[in-house]
Formats: C-alpha cells, sequence, structure tokens
C-alpha cells in the first residue's frame, strides 16, 4: 500500500483566534460565543490524493464544534477549506451532520473522507468551537489526527505473510445489529445499518466503557443490547441519514476517556502489531457476492464495519461481525487473503483505532511512514 502519514497535532503549536490555553486543550475565552483553532502546515513526505481527518473533544450541552481541511497541491496553490460537518457528542444542541455537495476540480469530499483530482503534498487544520450564549461550559478539542494516502501507487502483496497475532484472541463481546432489525427507524432506518456502531459498541464493551443506565434510559426496555442503539443514535449523521460516518464514530468512542482515531494500514501484518498488542480493530470492507466465504449476506456489501479481533494458527482473521443473525454466531473466522482483498480493495485498509490513554500503541513499521 502506498506510505500513510497520521498526524497528532501538539495543541500548542497552532495559531489561535478567541481560544485559551492549549495545555488543557483548546477550548473557547470566557466570555466568546465562537473560536477557530488553526494547525500548522504539515507535510507528509509524499503526495496524497485521499484525506480522512478525526478528532476527539468534548462538547457539553449548549456547545458543539466543526472540522475543515485546507490542503496544497503539487503544482502550487491552496485549495479551498473542506468541511466535515458540525459535531457534537449529544443531539441536544445540533443535528450532528456531514456536509453534501462539496465538489471542485482539486477534488470531493463523500461524507468523511476527501478524495482529490489532483495531487497535494501538504494540508492543515482549522477547527471551529461555538456555543449558545450564556452557556458557561465550552466544548474542548483534545486531538485532531489526519491520515493520507494515494491508494493510486498502492503496492499490495495479498496474502500478507502472517505476523506476531497468530494464535491471539482477544475477548470482544459480540453483538449482532441485526436483532435490531426494525428499532428505532429514525436512526439509519434501524439495525439492520448499524454495522458501524455496532463494531465500536463491541470495542468499547472490551475495554468496560460505554454509556451507563441513566445514560440508556430512554431506550425501550425490550430492546436487548441498549449499548448498541446508544452509539446509534450519538453516531447518526443527519445529512447522509446513516451512522457510519468514520470520524463520528471514533469520537463517540473517545467521549468515554478513551484515545480514538481512523487511519489506514497497509497489510493484516500490521494489524496484528494492534493485536499482539491487546488493541482489537474495527476495519472497513467491500464484500463482491460471495467473496468472503462465512459472510451473511451472498449479496456482498458496498461498505461494512466489522471488529478485527484475532487471528488463528493459520495467520486467518478471527471477526467479530455484526451482521449475524444473533449474538452467538457473530464470531467468526475469514481467509486471510479473501479478507485483506476486501479490506485493502475495499476501503484502502481504513480502521478504527480505540484504546485507553494507558494502553500503548504497538511499535510502528520501521522505514515507512507512520499511519499510527
Amino acid at each position: 500500500m502506498a506510505a500513510i502519514e497520521l498526524r497528532d497535532f501538539r495543541l500548542g503549536d497552532a495559531s489561535f483566534a478567541a481560544t485559551g490555553p492549549a495545555a488543557v486543550g483548546v477550548r473557547l475565552e470566557a466570555g466568546a460565543t465562537q473560536g477557530t483553532w488553526t494547525s500548522p502546515w504539515h507535510e507528509p513526505g509524499f503526495a496524497f490524493t485521499r484525506l480522512t481527518p478525526s478528532w476527539n473533544a468534548e462538547t457539553p450541552v449548549g456547545t458543539w464544534m466543526s472540522l475543515q481541511v485546507q490542503a496544497r497541491r503539487a503544482s502550487g496553490g491552496e485549495t479551498r477549506w473542506w468541511t466535515f460537518g458540525a459535531w457534537a457528542a449529544g443531539d441536544e444542541t445540533v443535528t450532528r451532520r456531514s456536509v453534501a455537495a462539496q465538489r471542485d476540480a482539486d477534488g470531493a469530499v463523500d461524507t468523511d473522507t476527501l478524495s482529490a483530482s489532483v495531487p497535494f503534498v501538504a494540508y492543515r487544520v482549522r477547527a471551529t468551537l461555538e456555543r449558545h450564549a450564556g452557556v458557561l461550559e465550552s466544548a474542548v478539542l483534545r486531538l485532531v489526527t489526519v491520515s493520507v494516502s494515494d491508494p493510486a501507487s498502492a503496492v499490495r502483496s495479498i496474502p500478507s505473510p502472517a505476523g506476531p497475532a497468530v494464535g491471539i484472541d482477544l475477548d470482544v463481546p459480540s453483538y449482532s445489529q441485526e436483532i435490531h432489525a426494525g428499532e428505532y427507524p429514525r436512526y439509519a432506518g434501524g439495525g439492520e445499518a448499524w454495522c458501524s456502531p455496532t463494531s465500536t459498541a463491541m470495542v468499547l464493551a472490551f475495554w468496560g466503557k460505554g454509556p451507563t443506565a441513566a445514560d440508556m434510559s430512554w431506550i425501550d426496555t425490550r430492546y436487548a443490547d441498549p449499548q448498541v442503539i446508544h452509539a446509534a443514535r450519538h453516531t447518526y449523521d443527519g445529512a447522509y441519514e446513516g451512522t457510519g460516518n468514520w470520524p463520528f464514530n471514533t469520537a463517540y468512542a473517545a467521549t468515554f476517556g478513551l484515545r480514538a482515531f481512523v487511519t489506514q494500514l497497509r497489510s493484516l501484518a500490521e494489524a496484528e502489531r494492534f493485536i499482539a498488542a491487546g488493541i482489537p480493530l474495527i476495519a472497513s470492507v467491500k464484500v463482491a457476492p460471495g467473496a468472503l466465504p462465512g459472510f451473511l449476506l451472498p449479496q456482498g456489501s458496498s461498505g461494512h464495519l466489522l471488529v478485527i479481533r484475532g487471528f488463528t494458527a493459520a495467520g486467518d482473521v478471527i471477526s467479530n461481525d455484526p451482521a449475524a443473525t444473533d449474538n452467538a454466531t457473530v464470531r467468526r473466522v475469514y481467509p486471510r487473503a479473501a479478507f485483506e482483498t476486501a479490506w485493502l480493495g475495499g476501503s484502502q485498509g481504513t480502521v478504527y483505532v480505540i484504546h485507553p490513554p494507558s494502553t500503548p500503541l504497538p511499535p510502528r513499521v520501521e522505514g515507512a511512514p507512520a499511519s499510527w
């Protein structure tokens, strides 16, 4: 796969407008109802044509934030500011939403990802924090990451060689999205469309995190696994009317005290590093009809999220796949080559990385641009 760069901006290395000290995160100054934080330009060291940002933030009721990204063309000059939506942890203050119809000669944004028509060589991020008049608390931006790549130059060898996680199976709780069919259809039509929040809920539960009983008191008690319904509501994107917005899912996970971001990996061999470090991953796959043995849907899927929880002794993928008729059949094993093809060929190796700050990420790949 092409080189990928992930950047964690140190919030102190930024320009400020109506924002306070960065030592405790970017926040609004007293009395201000709006402020922006603009990162420095970052050059990953290669030309890229694909970009996905993600963030961790706190948004008390009455506050919210939005994120924009600008790029610099390889041929010179800067692009427009591309908008990745308005976001708040809850839905009491604003409708959480991406922005549609962003397209020009430089590229286009599809919900959570910028696909470029020309090569870019640098990017910067601008976050805007807002609150209603009279609200004393401020939104706080804790983390911004950006994953960039050039899919056209990706070089893949499938299957990748088995690595350090063979024989490891993390005990990730199993939740089915299918048992929620027809529940709360206001959120993307109900559970059959909830692969992403169901996967996010599974990883939250693995870390012993998630909503409290009070947080879920609005959920009909007839329904099982209410934490899945809570995740669906709080990842719902009111613009594209779905729950699969990648950075909305990681931002939701981060509200429970975890560190969470979106990135791309180059192979399952890289994914094994995370499993060996005790960190399950959520992977985005595209499944052609009949191409992934054991997959629930014979017609395949143009986009599906599931959990990578481990690897067999032979290097095949042990998954918690929410596309299951019940919780008992969520755990399943997929052939390594078929899974890697669906993952790298579909989302270019996109994953959600969700972990406590106290659990370190695995060592990076030496000699390759950092993707975590």
